[in-house]
């Protein structure tokens, strides 16, 4: 692999972007079970469900404020290595991002401030009223982004005039082809993940014997997404893959590690893909699956890498193993929510000793499924960034590989010590459990929404003395 300039700056969008992709996974579906706790509170006035809100709060704050942080770097990207990409496609990309400010982010940023602050302050209807818009402002900020990504995947309703992307219907470029499918299995992914580690920190609490209450509260409300989204996602992944069969057929031969189309493909378990020899090492495979898979016919065929040109391929190792990573994942939490909705039902769900023990260190799941799912998806496009439009060798700025390596390694150090704390921040707030409040209020009114981040990190580090 040669690291000049462009391969430094994929690498370091990579490494940004992964970062930064964990926090509003989280947040999207923590906003949503946040809202949902204090609607119940409000219903049932059931105090436990106000101190998991409470709780849960704290950790928003501390996840919001480093996705906010993580993001804002990946903004300076563009601009700095990806000059080309934005003098291109600037007139697409930049008002979808435009409309993500304007509607989404201003959204939660008016209530943020109170569902982080309002407690004891507001009323509870409104308090309640600021954490649903919150939760509605960060499906709204999802709805935007996944719109100009998956735009980048199919473009469409555009035209190129001079090499410069304009657009001409915008609900084409919106709905482009692949939005509806990306949208929705990134969204049941992002409500997956924290369903998960909901359910991890109940099993966690249980099994320390702390916090009964809110334990259950936790696990059966986790398990119970778990139990219906994670199939729901095996339905929504299919559909996505049938899509991207007929918009990207290089991405889904990658992913299947498939070379040849005249015959029938076989679903390939286990391999080591050989570019070089065009041809899959140690392969242990199911004759016909991978085809009956992507065209639902047991003979069916589909293009395989050799029909497309060498420089047209994207890689395949990456591609290959990132995919059964995810899927591999997304069987476990299939078979883990279904096992724990039969406990629920037989009533052992919270005496299971193994299973809430496995159960309290899954937490990581949802997190890696997300990410190789993702490296899947952008690794896959290659060697285009704007799909039939724009080549990533022809994206990036006339930038030296010194000056990128550079910024590569201060954003490694960086983002190594600014995100081993926050993790540190969350687990002790885990540690500590949902006791008090979930800000505790200063005197006078909070100057930023952000500071509710480090009013919980103080929490944090006051509960290690």
């Amino acid at each position: 692999m040669d690291l000049d300039a462009t391969m430094l700056a994929r690498i370091q969008f990579a490494f940004t972007v992964s970062f930064h992709i964990i926090f509003p996974s989280f947040t999207i579906g923590l906003a949503a079970f946040i809202a949902t706790l204090l609607v119940r509170w409000r219903m049932t006035g059931q105090d436990h469900l106000h101190r998991l809100a409470r709780f849960w709060t704290k950790i928003f704050a501390v996840s919001f404020a480093m996705g906010v942080v993580s993001g804002i770097v990946l903004s300076y990207e563009f601009g700095t290595n990806w000059s080309r990409f934005s003098h291109v496609t600037g007139n697409v990309m930049g008002p979808l991002l435009g409309y993500e400010v304007l509607t989404a982010f201003f959204l939660e940023a008016s209530f943020l401030g109170i569902m982080l602050f309002g407690w004891n302050r507001v009323s509870p209807r409104v308090h309640v009223t600021s954490a649903v818009l919150v939760a509605i402002g960060t499906s709204i900020s999802a709805f935007w982004i996944l719109a100009a990504n998956s735009w980048m995947h199919t473009p469409t309703g555009h035209e190129v005039r001079d090499g410069i992307v304009y657009p001409v219907d915008w609900l084409a470029i919106i709905f482009n082809p692949s939005f509806p499918y990306r949208f929705s299995h990134m969204f049941t992914a992002a409500f997956l993940t924290t369903s998960i580690v909901v359910a991890a920190v109940g099993a966690r609490y249980l099994l320390s014997n702390r916090f009964h209450e809110e334990a259950r509260t936790m696990l059966r409300m986790g398990i119970g997404m778990v139990a219906i989204l994670a199939p729901l996602q095996l339905v929504i992944g299919d559909l996505h893959g049938l899509n991207t069969a007929e918009h990207q057929p290089a991405k889904v031969a990658a992913m299947e590690a498939h070379w040849d189309s005249s015959k029938p493909a076989p679903l390939v378990l286990f391999a080591l893909p050989s570019d070089k020899d065009e041809t899959n090492h140690y392969e242990i495979s199911i004759p016909n699956v991978a085809s009956y898979i992507i065209t639902h016919q047991w003979e069916g065929r589909f293009p395989g890498l050799k029909d497309f040109a060498v420089e047209d391929r994207p890689p395949v190792v990456p591609v290959f193993f990132a995919f059964r990573v995810m899927v591999g994942l997304g069987m476990l939490m299939i078979a883990g929510g279904l096992f724990g909705a039969y406990l629920w039902w037989r009533g052992r769900l919270f005496e299971t000793g193994w299973f809430l023990r496995a159960l309290s260190i899954s937490w990581p799941a949802g997190f890696v499924a997300i990410l190789a799912g993702w490296w899947v998806t952008e690794t896959g496009r290659q060697p285009w960034l704007a799909h039939g439009i724009l080549r990533t060798a022809d994206a990036a700025s006339p930038v030296s590989a010194g000056a990128v390596l550079t910024t590569l390694v201060l954003f490694v150090i960086v983002y190594s010590v600014v995100f081993s704390m926050g993790i540190y921040y969350i687990n002790r707030l885990i540690d500590k459990g949902p006791t008090g409040a979930a800000v505790k209020p200063s005197d006078g009114v909070p100057s930023r929404p952000l500071s509710a981040a480090e009013d919980a990190a103080h929490e944090a580090i006051e509960g290690t003395r």
